[in-house]
């Protein structure tokens, strides 16, 4: 339903998630926040846009939780305790009544915003010299929509591998809704469908240069690809992260060199670079403008918050090759360095580099890296290998140039059939700390599996999550909790349907 307004922030996204709330409303109904439906000029579209990625920026989205719950429920982070922001993933500890509404409000926060400019971008006239730049803003909007409902479609639906999508995911909303909007669940196949469709459509509008902090075209092909390897979609996978490889590299992307790979997190690259590295889409902190003890850098600092650590299991597994260049990127901080027990005999991800001048709370989060392009990549062409399509000899090349980065004195068999575990091996070493993890092996259908390993360099680092907890996945009483409870307030007021095994 579309109205005259549209008031500019969900009501989850601002007042649910706190817990004092008691408003159950799409909608923030002060009218201070309210911005009119109708953008109705091009300098009015970018400023929605520039609105959307400062939501993006949000340590509830793309800065902190959006990213790392898909590390802390897998195998290869954990909370530092059960004290920490983190905790409450790692431990799976969400139920019916304690789910917090940043989940689902924030991705709606962004799509609201989302269809304030679809809704009115082609109804638009500009002169035909902006015209290149509003479809550019039209698809960046696209790419955002279609990101947004794909999240969700992660967090509240099964994996579409476990039952072809039939399960119910997320609410479908393409339309400004005003506070009276009451959204019903979509299948997770027709939420695919609808992400789809999004990617696709930005595919063919969005800009192919460097465009710091924003959404381009090789963007947005990385992501397409990883939507239809979660779809099964292995043929097209494949096709999409090659065209982001190949149209990434010829405008000045590159995956890092071994000797970059341990500080190139914190560059700061602008249009003039020569060498664009491989962030393809970041949220961009400044000391000015940033979430500060919020946001990932700090979250994951031994110098910071230390909420989140590596397990024994994933350090010995990376350590297995010590030259293997990932290891440096672990920030094992020790008592000889003048750390507190509490900090000490734990290992850190240490990716969320700040930029020079900056404090570690500022620092940008890649979100989308060219590395991904070619795991996803080999995994496609693994899958179609195994399925009688032979691939193998691009399974080896994009799995060996992130094999090789790693360690130069390593190679992929050229005279070997790759494997899927091959490639989420590497996945997991390459992404960790990126949020990938949990969803790489449940749509995979493979478990989550924790184990406690020795290891005298991480003594303090135990799990804490308890045996019901250790193995998650598909066959496990705790299955149902691979997927969140939906928000007490928003079943309040939209009668949604909760997912299987919270009850009502």
């Amino acid at each position: 339903m579309i109205m005259t307004k549209i008031y500019k922030y969900v009501m989850m996204g601002i007042v649910a998630i706190s817990m004092s709330s008691c408003g159950n409303d799409w909608l923030d109904l002060d009218p201070s926040t309210s911005v009119p439906t109708n953008v109705t000029s091009k300098s009015e579209v970018d400023a929605t846009l520039n609105g959307i990625y400062s939501t993006m920026q949000d340590p509830n989205a793309y800065s902190g939780r959006l990213v790392y719950y898909g590390d802390m429920t897998g195998d290869d982070m954990q909370a530092v305790s059960s004290t920490k922001r983190t905790a409450s993933a790692y431990l799976y500890g969400f139920t019916k009544s304690n789910a917090p509404s940043s989940y689902w409000a924030y991705p709606y926060r962004i799509i609201q915003n989302c269809n304030v400019i679809l809704t009115n971008i082609d109804k638009i006239e500009v002169a035909d010299a902006d015209k290149q730049t509003m479809n550019d803003y039209k698809g960046q909007t696209l790419a955002i929509r279609g990101m947004s409902l794909f999240d969700l479609t992660k967090l509240y639906g099964y994996p579409y591998t476990y039952d072809n999508g039939a399960s119910l995911g997320a609410s479908i909303v393409t339309d400004v809704v005003d506070k009276d909007y009451m959204p019903q669940r979509s299948t997770v196949a027709q939420c695919y469908e609808q992400i789809i469709k999004d990617l696709e459509a930005s595919i063919n509008l969005l800009g192919e240069k460097f465009n710091k902090g924003k959404i381009n075209k090789w963007a947005a092909l990385t992501l397409l690809s990883r939507v239809y390897l979660y779809h099964g979609d292995n043929e097209k996978a494949l096709n999409a992260a090659k065209a982001a490889i190949e149209g990434a590299e010829s405008h000045q992307y590159q995956l890092w060199t071994n000797a970059e790979y341990p500080t190139a997190w914190s560059n700061d690259v602008s249009e003039a670079s020569t060498n664009k590295g491989e962030v393809l889409f970041e949220i961009i902190n400044l000391t000015t403008d940033s979430p500060g003890k919020e946001s990932l850098g700090y979250l994951y600092s031994p110098n910071g918050y230390y909420d989140g650590c590596v397990t024994k299991s994933f350090y010995n597994f990376l350590k297995k090759d010590k030259d293997d260049v990932r290891l440096k990127i672990i920030n094992v901080a020790t008592k000889a360095q003048g750390y507190s027990s509490s900090v000490y005999g734990r290992g850190y991800v240490n990716k969320y580099q700040p930029q020079q001048g900056e404090g570690v709370g500022d620092a940008n989060i890649p979100v989308i890296r060219l590395s991904e392009a070619y795991l996803n990549a080999a995994e496609a062409a693994a899958k179609l290998t195994a399925a009688g399509n032979d691939h193998n000899a691009e399974a080896v090349k994009y799995l060996g140039a992130i094999v090789s980065r790693a360690n130069p004195a390593k190679s992929v068999d050229a005279s070997s059939t790759v494997t899927v575990d091959q490639v989420l091996d590497e996945r997991r070493k390459e992404l960790v700390g990126e949020g990938h993890r949990m969803f790489d092996l449940l749509r995979n259908g493979k478990k989550v599996v924790r184990v406690e390993e020795s290891n005298s360099t991480l003594s303090k680092t135990k799990h804490t999550c308890g045996k019901d907890f250790m193995t998650i996945g598909e066959g496990e009483e705790n299955f149902y909790k691979i997927v969140l409870p939906l928000p007490l307030a928003e079943r309040n007021v939209s009668h949604l349907q909760n997912n299987p095994g919270y009850g009502e």
